[in-house]
């Protein structure tokens, strides 16, 4: 399965009722909060075997699925 319908598979788990494919200010918009965030971080590190840290956690990486592929991407190329 390619990364971006993994990762918006797994959005869905967290919150069905968001089209998160179209959206672009996830965070912005308060369509997730900070639980969401929570749960969403642990399935990314989970299924993308990367760890999102402390200092990733900003709207900006979160508010659509092209920004948690980027920021998945970033981890990844990391050593």
């Amino acid at each position: 399965m390619e990364d971006r319908q993994k990762l918006i598979a797994l959005l869905a788990e967290v919150n069905e009722d968001i089209d998160f494919a179209a959206e672009t200010a996830l965070v912005d918009d308060g369509l997730i909060d900070s639980l969401d965030m929570t749960v969403i971080i642990a399935a990314i590190d989970e299924a993308f075997d990367v760890h999102i840290t402390t200092a990733d956690i900003e709207p900006e990486h979160f508010n659509s699925v092209d920004a948690m592929l980027r920021l998945i991407q970033r981890h990844r190329e990391q050593p």
